[in-house]
């Protein structure tokens, strides 16, 4: 985890605006379904950022309620960890979930992909939230 909870002038703080909208939806992904970190970004307001949502989860306290694990990578595998094991913790995370990989170590994104639904009366993507969150900002190292 980072110990201060910033990511060194990458573009984001702990308790940061770009991290409330990335955790908000992280929380809407149903269990047993993923999302890629670019998915993410978009939905969050901040396309072509998909490292800045790896640099928010990276961020939280074991044990937050984020559920980041459904968070992989674009070729459907559990991305590698600077912190040895996590990777494995993420993966069976998922599969308690009933998502299911291959021998090579991927899941099928067609199959298990988070798709959200229109907001009715909105005209954006379920997720896309823009500068209305209003929920508390999930812990973080800090």
């Amino acid at each position: 985890m980072i110990p201060d909870g910033t990511l060194g002038g990458i573009g984001g703080t702990r308790g940061s605006d770009a991290y409330r909208r990335i955790y908000a939806v992280v929380r809407r992904i149903p269990r047993g379904r993923v999302a890629t970190y670019g998915q993410v970004a978009l939905l969050s307001g901040l396309p072509g950022r998909a490292r800045q949502v790896g640099y928010a989860l990276h961020a939280l306290r074991e044990g937050s309620s984020v559920p980041w694990q459904r968070v992989i990578n674009a070729r459907g595998e559990v991305s590698a960890r600077a912190e040895p094991g996590w990777d494995r913790v993420q993966r069976q995370l998922l599969e308690a979930e009933g998502v299911s990989f291959d021998e090579r170590g991927r899941l099928a994104l067609a199959a298990c992909q988070w798709r959200p639904r229109e907001r009715r009366g909105k005209g954006r993507a379920d997720g896309a939230i823009g500068n209305r969150l209003r929920e508390p900002v999930p812990e973080v190292v800090g």
